[in-house]
């Protein structure tokens, strides 16, 4: 079996009204790019009928596989299993409403070949040259900034925007990263960055274009505060695990 030059990863939970477009969008951009991709569509437990749309999808195109692990513990555990089982050359998550367009992910891939020592490359709505074609509402933005101010500065990182769902990395990356990552919660993509910062991985932000998507799945006040409290955990967690020095191995 021939090793995809991308796959693309999205977890789905409970994600019945929008995967059937979201299924669509990515097969008509499977058709049009001049590169070979696989799709994971990860499929925790959910109350819907995400797994049977999702295995639809995959039962007549083989550029589709479906992860059903029958649990439901996370975001970052379903991106987790679907990066763990990815065989692409480069390996991207994103979400199931498509925030950041389809059109984004060539960008993305020229961004590694322009950087052939970048091990990762990030979405950032914080870059100078991002669009935003759909803000969230004055409310959620600044509780967001302000949010992520305090990620930052608790977990000690550098990166502007560390939850956005557009993360893409190098096989050999996502392999040292996700075999490593272990929170569940919406506070992984913090863990992701430490860890590829502390095996020195170069990491590279890149604009985006981003549509806001109005059914947003993070409650504001309640996972804002889950995400704070792993994020304090998990910078312990990588410096007990990676001391400073360390190598991939």
């Amino acid at each position: 079996m021939s090793i995809p030059q991308l796959s693309i990863v999205v977890p789905a939970y409970n994600e019945e009204r929008r995967l059937p477009d979201t299924l669509k969008a990515l097969t008509g951009a499977l058709e049009k790019w001049p590169f070979s991709c696989e799709v994971l569509i990860v499929v925790e437990k959910s109350r819907d009928a995400t797994l049977e749309i999702a295995r639809r999808a995959a039962g007549g195109d083989a550029r589709f596989r479906v992860i059903a692990p029958g649990i439901q513990r996370g975001k970052g555990h379903a991106v987790r299993l679907g990066m763990l089982e990815a065989r692409g050359e480069i390996d991207l998550f994103m979400d199931a409403d498509l925030s950041v367009p389809l059109d984004e992910v060539p960008r993305l891939l020229a961004v590694f070949e322009q950087h052939p020592g970048a091990g990762v490359v990030i979405g950032s709505r914080k870059h100078a040259g991002s669009e935003i074609l759909k803000r969230q509402s004055w409310m959620r933005q600044r509780m967001g900034e302000s949010f992520n101010w305090l990620l930052r500065v608790m977990a000690d990182i550098s990166f502007r925007d560390t939850q956005c769902g557009f993360k893409a990395f190098r096989r050999e990356a996502a392999q040292a990263v996700f075999s490593r990552q272990t929170i569940d919660g919406f506070a992984f993509d913090v863990e992701l960055l430490l860890l590829a910062d502390r095996l020195g991985f170069e990491v590279i932000e890149v604009p985006v274009r981003w549509i806001n998507s109005g059914d947003s799945r993070v409650r504001i006040v309640r996972d804002s505060l889950t995400m704070l409290r792993d994020a304090i955990k998990v910078r312990r967690m990588v410096d007990r695990r990676l001391p400073a020095g360390l190598s991939r191995a």
